[in-house]
């Protein structure tokens, strides 16, 4: 199948709030949990499709939410991880799982690199164009990438005890402050790369997209136990608009 047709009339990425005016440019490349149709749900029977790990439950709302705060545009993919994640590079053991948790993909078994080629031409250069044009619109502004997900509260049995995480590499230029500010609330435990961090292979979007640039990013991860409802969602929106509106004041 030609890359074009592949996703039929899904598009594979999205921009929403795309004349917002931050210099904040959030991402959210786990935001969906589609599956074309000609994969026939990669073999997995429909509940399957709704766990964390076809997507990010609860991430593209909280996402959304920030975009209207900050009035920053927001790029998100609209096709599942488990067809392919576009926040590995091509070719990356993760990128095109058979395996996710505990979970067989019987739909990714026995690819050929034709087939691997295909998704990644129709699903992962599309959507880092789109996220690089979008970025590119506000070079004179130099933007912050954000990328907005979320994570399970259990993994493979062990418990995470943080309601949220910040990400980042060898650049804390954004993770700094937005660690000090958050960990202000008593009440919050917050991960300084956790329960994920760049050695995992999940920084991907972020560096690819900053690092050459000189731009400054970060990767936030919340419990999706906290987002998995409308006042989670907005509560959790708020308080990253309190922290991204301190530190653009600084800025400023």
């Amino acid at each position: 199948m030609r890359p074009e047709a592949f996703l039929g009339s899904v598009a594979p990425a999205s921009v929403y709030n795309g004349s917002g005016h931050s210099k904040v440019v959030l991402v959210c490349e786990h935001a969906s949990n589609h599956v074309p149709p000609q994969l026939n749900g990669l073999g997995l029977p429909d509940f399957e499709l709704t766990r964390h790990i076809a997507w990010d439950p609860g991430a593209f709302s909280v996402a959304k939410r920030l975009s209207d705060l900050l009035d920053a545009p927001l790029v998100y993919a609209n096709v599942s991880r488990l067809v392919l994640d576009i926040n590995r590079q091509p070719g990356h053991r993760g990128s095109i799982v058979e395996v996710s948790e505990l979970t067989e993909i019987p739909g990714n078994k026995n690819l050929t690199p034709l087939d691997r080629e295909t998704r990644a031409r129709a699903i992962y250069e599309p959507f880092h164009e789109v996220l690089r044009s979008t970025i590119e619109r506000r070079r004179k502004a130099n933007p912050w990438i954000i990328s907005i997900h979320s994570y399970t509260p259990i993994y493979k049995g062990v418990p995470r005890p943080w309601h949220a995480g910040i990400l980042h590499n060898d650049d804390r230029r954004l993770s700094t402050d937005m660690l000090e500010m958050l960990r202000q609330d008593p009440a919050l435990n917050i991960g300084d790369n956790e329960p994920y961090a760049p050695i995992d292979g999940v920084y991907h979007t972020v560096e690819r997209h900053t690092k050459p640039f000189g731009y400054k990013g970060a990767m936030v991860e919340i419990r999706n136990d906290l987002i998995a409802d409308a006042n989670g969602e907005q509560e959790w929106a708020e308080r990253f608009h309190q922290v991204l509106t301190r530190m653009l004041a600084v800025e400023a």
